[in-house]
């Protein structure tokens, strides 16, 4: 049962460690300095003080706050002389638009305010999702360390007029001469844009477009074409699906794009439909850390599961070699085979032949989750024609290469021979919205706009067409792609001009362009029928060469993956993103190799746990095809043994601001474009690594039933609060010698919350994935800062909003211990040796806004409060940083904010130039140093969709109000709405059969309410 679960976060809280125990009892773990109070960081940190002293500094600084006080700064502003339409002070306005920077697609809303974006939300009209990436993009539209600004040749500035001048007259000699020029792209999914490609091929026919992804998902786009006949990635509509296994597809995470949405929606317990999921994997994916069954294999042994399914399904006999798991897999093909049109099988292996096999697999099972006709058109890149340009590039077979917001000289792992083969060329143009190595490499560099300062179009499926339009002015003298290559073409027309009678003409069927701007999209209907696609393929020759490649692995086995938080490393420069928390590791500011505790423990390897949460780690030399990269090691349960793992992205120096330069890059093992490598070497060298990571610095004290997890059986057969059987059962407490339910003793008196709103966020946790979009979200929202990798390592990261990854395994009680014959270490031996495979449960925690709130009764100066309408309230300009409230916070969601992190050059992110500062939202105040931040449920939405209703004379309607992290949620798992309107979808939450409070035995009474979380376990 639940109740049985030991949870823990790091092994060192499985193990008991007594570093834990001295973390439990710490909420602040460096002593407060309080000397020279208007000093700087460094003095601030190596400083002490006497009393006197102190009081002689509070005495100047009160004084000197009252003179400063006497002369404000002056701003000068000049007012509108005629005042737009469109902009009312004060007043944000949203547009609809689609975000596709090659690696990211989405469907968006953008928040704006006097002219600036201040943030992104997913179109949800338009099923648009966001990931914590989309959200992060905003920042890097005001990202002035790396922008290009201005046209320039070799290095120097000049004019557009001058360089289309010179570069159409080398395109024209190129075209006369027959010499052979390549435009290098990364997918952009625009059918109006591979209009313009075409058109520009028709006047230059020696110029071939080839498209290049930093992270391949070739292999699938391959497979489709040899088994369908059409070069795109297969659509799978996972909400309808009954039973799911995945071999290494990290579909809620970057695998097709991601498919959470769809994921989630499969699996409602409540409706009667939840999809049974099983994950064969090596690395701890964010996929295989949501699904029902983890299956721990190394990638050599997922080949071969892969061809034994297929085997055990089809009855064929093809080349394949036994494994641990074929138990497992024959289990699987039963499921499957029960399953059968609901039934479906991916693999994120980026080869052919896996690919193949997997959609044979499909095939044979008559699976309609696997979708050939309404496919996906992202990922488009072509590894083969890759590494024919830079093979004919270093043969000097390539007179000129025009490039767009693409980066090989980073991301290829053949850099080396594209970097000599760019020397020889006797013309190269690159087209980019940032300054990277390749531009820099570039004899002509040409700047484009941001996503959120263009016009475009975008079709990531083949049913949503999506419309692109500025949200703001260019920030800097750029030119989009397209109108450059129609008017190096010889077409005059504007790209607007061209982009409107494209749609027009192609794909609104009469409809209303303007609506079509409006919302953002427009559906189209598709009549492809799937039977006049498939063309043969010989599966046992597939499966040959797919055994046989898998056959000769040796070493270790090197699993590349993306993520959540960095992709492909497009944004590296986005502090947003450094500084978000990885869901499985909690790190941030690093990638580093993972490796299983066995593996480690084998090796010599570990991760050293400090006094003040920080941890160390070893380094190690990896070598892969004769590339030897060093880096950090991180000890991951649910590692398999015999693989490691490493994050892409990552090691980017070029152009990036110095606190950005982090990590490692892990491309030049990216051999092929595969994302598995055999044959890996790896030896420990000397160094210790600091990590920052958040996975001990918040413990959980031994309060194990800090979260609540039931299977399904247990959700549909037992009564959720039995006090012996129950998966949801309420806490105890003696009350004159009696047991009885906590919630019916209290010490205070209770408030009337019935008058006006009573705000409530619940919170599923079936739902949540851990993806940290709401993360992001919150930041954007309320102006949190960041504050930098070292702050982060001594526990002072300022998130509002966390995402706890619980690790849990099975505890036999005392008395099925002593049944069983076992002792009490031969029981946390056995936890232990669950450890290398155990279940993730992920808890988004914030403030909960509790009705009886401890924060508040120990606070002396009165500066967190409770509001009418339920919210936990901070008047900033009270609080004089006791950090009371902090000790007293059984969550440990409360922030002290330890420096000035605004218009301070120690913390060079984002808030102190004038470009970064304009993506801060004017509704919420940027806090000073010495208070407590913390959640505020978005004070500034809930009083402004008040104050919307009441202007427009109406009731709130039902659902309207939202908060950053509910809008942000992809999946569904946040509701935020009002308790007393009986309609609104969290009152009927509040009382749900699954709804419960975090901690609930001490009576706080938050006003987040949890959902348990409900596995699929059963495999009947």
């Amino acid at each position: 049962m639940a109740s049985n679960k030991k949870y823990w976060k790091s092994v060192e809280e499985l193990k008991g460690s007594s570093i834990v125990e001295t973390l439990s009892k710490n909420e602040f773990v460096e002593e407060i300095p309080s000397d020279e109070f208007l000093g700087d960081k460094e003095t601030l940190e190596s400083s002490s003080t006497s009393r006197r002293d102190f009081l002689k500094y509070v005495g100047f600084t009160t004084a000197a706050a009252s003179l400063a006080a006497c002369e404000g700064p002056v701003r000068k502003s000049i007012p509108f002389v005629v005042k737009p339409n469109d902009v009312t002070p004060g007043i944000a306005d949203w547009y609809a638009t689609s975000m596709a920077d090659g690696y990211d697609f989405a469907n968006v809303l953008v928040k704006t305010r006097e002219g600036r974006p201040i943030q992104i939300m997913p179109n949800k009209d338009a099923n648009g999702t966001t990931s914590a990436r989309v959200q992060a993009a905003v920042l890097s539209l005001y990202d002035e360390k790396l922008r290009l600004k201005e046209p320039t040749k070799g290095g120097e500035v000049i004019s557009w007029a001058d360089a289309d001048r010179e570069i159409l007259a080398k395109l024209n000699a190129f075209k006369e001469a027959n010499k052979s020029v390549v435009l290098l792209t990364g997918t952009m999914a625009s059918p109006s844009t591979s209009k313009i490609v075409d058109e520009f091929n028709v006047a230059y026919p020696n110029v071939k477009h080839v498209v290049y992804d930093a992270v391949s998902e070739s292999g699938a786009a391959d497979a489709m074409l040899s088994m369908y006949g059409k070069r795109v990635l297969p659509n799978y509509h996972l909400d309808k699906a009954k039973t799911i296994v995945s071999f290494g597809a990290d579909f809620l995470g970057d695998f097709h794009g991601g498919f959470e949405k769809q994921f989630i929606a499969g699996r409602k317990p409540e409706t009667g439909h939840m999809s049974y999921h099983v994950q064969i994997e090596s690395n701890m994916s964010l996929t295989g850390a949501n699904s029902d069954k983890r299956i721990v294999v190394k990638p050599s042994d997922q080949v071969f599961a892969l061809l034994n399914l297929y085997k055990a399904i089809t009855g064929d006999t093809i080349s394949s070699k036994t494994t641990a798991i074929d138990d497992t897999v024959k289990k699987l093909a039963s499921e499957l085979k029960k399953a059968g049109s609901k039934g479906v099988v991916l693999t994120g292996l980026n080869d052919e032949n896996a690919q193949l096999i997997a959609f044979a697999i499909n095939k044979a099972i008559g699976s309609e989750i696997f979708d050939a006709v309404n496919t996906l058109n992202i990922r488009q890149g072509n590894d083969t024609e890759v590494a024919q340009l830079v093979s004919d590039m270093k043969a000097g077979k390539i007179a000129g290469l025009i490039s767009y917001n693409v980066d090989p000289i980073y991301s290829l792992s053949n850099s080396s021979d594209f970097s000599q083969g760019l020397k020889k060329l006797e013309l190269s143009v690159a087209l980019s919205i940032e300054n990277n190595e390749t531009v820099n490499a570039s004899n002509y560099a040409l700047p484009t706009p941001h996503f959120l300062e263009s016009w475009g179009d975008t079709q990531f499926n083949s049913v949503t067409y999506g419309l692109v339009q500025p949200t703001i002015q260019p920030l800097f003298n750029t030119r989009q792609i397209q109108d450059t290559l129609l008017s190096w073409s010889g077409n005059t027309t504007k790209y607007y001009d061209y982009l409107k009678a494209f749609a027009t003409a192609n794909v609104l069927n009469g409809s209303s362009w303007n609506t079509a701007l409006h919302n953002g999209f427009y559906n189209i209907e598709t009549l492809e029928d799937i039977q006049s696609l498939e063309s043969t393929v010989v599966i046992s020759d597939v499966a040959s060469q797919l055994s046989n490649s898998a056959k000769k692995a040796t070493g270790f086995e090197l699993n590349l993956y993306t993520k959540t938080g960095l992709g492909d490393g497009k944004q590296a420069n986005n502090p947003w993103l450094q500084e978000f928390p990885d869901p499985i590791t909690r790190a941030s500011w690093d990638n580093y190799l993972m490796m299983s505790i066995a593996d480690a423990r084998e090796l010599g390897f570990s991760n050293p746990v400090k006094d003040n949460g920080a941890i160390d780690g070893d380094y190690a030399k990896v070598s892969v095809n004769g590339v030897e990269v060093v880096v950090p090691v991180m000890v991951q349960p649910g590692q398999a043994k015999g693989s490691v793992g490493l994050a892409l992205g990552y090691g980017r120096t070029f152009g990036l601001k110095e606190e950005m330069q982090v990590g490692v890059n892990g491309y030049p093992l990216y051999t092929k474009g595969n994302n598995i490598q055999y044959g890996v070497k790896i030896d420990k060298v000397s160094g210790t690594h600091q990590f920052a990571c958040t996975q001990v610095q918040k413990t959980i004290a031994g309060r194990h039933d800090i979260l609540k997890v039931a299977s399904l059986k247990e959700y549909n057969t037992v009564a959720p609060k039995d006090h012996h059987h129950g998966w949801n059962k309420p806490s105890m407490v003696s009350y004159d010698h009696q047991e009885v339910e906590a919630n019916t003793i209290d010490l205070w008196d209770e408030h009337n919350r019935e008058v006006g709103h009573h705000f409530n966020l619940s919170i599923d946790l079936t739902s949540c994935t851990g993806c940290g979009a709401c993360v992001v979200a919150c930041h954007a929202e309320n102006n949190v800062p960041v504050v930098g990798k070292n702050e982060v390592r001594v526990g002072r990261d300022m998130h509002w909003l966390r995402i706890d990854r619980y690790y849990s395994s099975e505890v036999e009680t005392r008395e099925e211990a002593k049944e069983l014959g076992l002792s009490r270490g031969e029981m946390y031996e056995a936890l232990e040796t669950e450890a290398e495979n155990p279940e993730v449960t992920f808890q988004p925690m914030m403030c909960q806004h509790c009705n009886h709130a401890p924060c508040e009764t120990v606070c002396p100066v009165a500066a967190t409060s409770h509001g009418r309408q339920g919210q936990n309230q901070m008047a900033y300009n009270r609080c004089v940083g006791t950090r009371y409230c902090a000790n007293n916070c059984p969550y440990r969601v409360r922030r002290f904010n330890w420096f000035n992190y605004a218009d301070n050059n120690e913390f060079d992110f984002n808030m102190n130039n004038e470009y970064g500062k304009m993506v801060l939202n004017p509704d919420v105040v940027v806090r000073s140093r010495g208070v407590m931040e913390k959640c505020s449920m978005c004070i500034q939405m809930t009083q402004a969709t008040i104050l919307k209703a009441k202007k427009e004379g109406r009731a709130v309607d039902t659902d309207e109000f939202e908060t950053a992290c509910s809008s942000a949620c992809t999946t569904g798992a946040m509701v935020f709405g009002d308790l007393n309107n009986k309609k609104d979808n969290v009152a009927a939450l509040a009382i749900d059969k699954r709804a419960y409070n975090v901690l609930d035995y001490l009576q706080t009474k938050p006003n987040v309410i949890y959902q348990v979380k409900v596995k699929n376990t059963n495999e009947a």
